[in-house]
């Protein structure tokens, strides 16, 4: 039996479009890392909107044309670009120092060192504070600095005091005022050219001297750059910033500090057209290979084909029916045939079968006394002797229909409530002749 189809053709395309626009959708914010978090915590790092970030510094070279990333994947930490490190005080110098290791041979390395100490912007204060912003309580040196290449050769401080006067800066053919002259933070290393320095000579940033070929951060440095012969040409700079309100959204409220921001970015590049990348891993906030990558990735490449194969023949033979579809068979059949069917087997089911015995000898007993003219309404074991007197002067056996009724009302098993309801509707019958 069939019937016609619950959905149109249009019906079905329509919803197998959407299904597969909704999952190319999935795998495109999967590919893309697009997870819902900004990053945007209050911390210092590229995607941080506080004072210690560097989101300034990301759009405004953005806007210079720069093409700007952010690195989240662990194992995405060798691009060919401009890597920018901006480490939290507490991180580990080891995967720190490994990571401008791998770097050196594939492209420049911008590491800016920590120094604020910074908290959210508790709600409690009646201050009108959006998300990310936060407030700077105290400054430290990060105590990895010393660690960073060989051992000891990096030395980074921070002078705390409040004269209340100003502390400038010059360099790269700039010069300007650091926003807090309380507590700048300062480097020492005996590897290390110095870029931009304070009014009183403390460096604030450099480039490491450590046998490449950099001609154009010597040129901004004033110095010469190593013999061709000498220098290993393989090697890409490593730039250091010391004093991190060179830099970040703190330091880039000043023109000026913004422009000397662009050039040391522009310095670190030496002249070639890189991409910049933000690294934000060592500041919690790296992500693990995303779904996309590992499907078409073996071993799991053999998986996604067959997928793939599978959701084709499913929407073709969404479309290539073999027949009408199957009308489905009403769940309960109709007639009193069937209805008295599924009485018996509910009662047989809950096992009350021994409570028919009783309404079933009355029923009888009022159908044979019908037949024989016995007035109805009068006593049950009175009814039954006149049954049992009447059979007998008609001479119809068995006779002993009180007999059979007594035994049918006391019977408990299926089988003696068959063979007694059985007697009785013999003796119907016999009179219905």
């Amino acid at each position: 039996m069939s019937g016609p189809a619950p959905f149109s053709g249009k019906a079905v395309l329509g919803l197998l479009l959407f299904g597969a626009l909704a999952f190319l959708a999935a795998l495109y914010f999967m590919g893309a890392g697009a997870t819902g978090d900004s990053g945007n915590d209050g911390g210092g790092h590229a995607a941080g909107d506080g004072l210690n970030g560097y989101t300034a510094l990301a759009e405004l070279l953005e806007k210079r044309g720069n093409e700007v990333s952010f690195l989240r994947n662990p194992g995405q930490l060798d691009p060919d670009a401009l890597l920018v490190l901006t480490p939290p005080l507490h991180a580990d110098a080891e995967e720190i120092d490994r990571i401008i290791s791998d770097h050196r041979r594939t492209g420049p390395t911008l590491l800016i060192l920590p120094k604020w100490q910074a908290s959210p912007i508790p709600a409690s204060l009646a201050v009108k504070a959006e998300e990310g912003w936060v407030f700077l309580f105290g400054a430290d040196s990060p105590e990895w600095a010393a660690e960073i290449g060989r051992k000891g050769m990096l030395k980074a401080s921070v002078s705390i005091r409040q004269s209340g006067t100003r502390i400038g800066w010059q360099g790269l053919g700039q010069r300007g005022i650091l926003p807090d002259a309380d507590a700048v933070q300062s480097m020492t290393s005996t590897e290390m050219v110095p870029l931009v320095g304070a009014s009183d000579g403390r460096v604030l940033a450099g480039f490491w001297n450590d046998g490449g070929y950099y001609p154009d951060l010597s040129d901004w440095a004033g110095v010469e750059p190593r013999d061709d012969d000498k220098a290993d040409e393989e090697l890409w700079p490593v730039v250091i910033v010391a004093e991190p309100d060179l830099m970040n959204n703190y330091g880039l409220a000043d023109r000026d500090r913004a422009m000397v921001a662009l050039t040391i970015v522009s310095a670190a590049l030496e002249d070639y057209d890189l991409p910049v990348a933000f690294d934000l891993t060592l500041n919690g906030l790296g992500l693990q290979p995303n779904l996309l990558t590992l499907a078409f990735t073996p071993p799991f490449l053999a998986a996604t084909l067959c997928f793939i194969i599978a959701a084709i023949v499913v929407a073709w033979r969404a479309f290539r029916r073999f027949g009408p579809p199957l009308v489905a068979m009403p769940v309960f059949a109709f007639g009193k045939r069937q209805l008295a069917t599924n009485g018996a087997a509910l009662i047989q089911r809950s096992k009350r079968l021994y409570l028919l015995g009783a309404p079933y000898a009355a029923i009888l007993r009022g159908r044979v006394a019908h037949a024989l003219g016995i007035r109805p309404g009068g006593d049950a074991a009175h009814t039954e002797s006149e049954i049992d007197r009447l059979l007998e002067r008609r001479g119809i056996e068995p006779a002993n229909f009180t007999t059979h009724a007594e035994a049918l009302r006391a019977a408990r098993t299926p089988h003696e409530l068959l063979r007694h309801a059985h007697a009785l509707k013999t003796i119907e019958r016999k009179l219905a002749r």
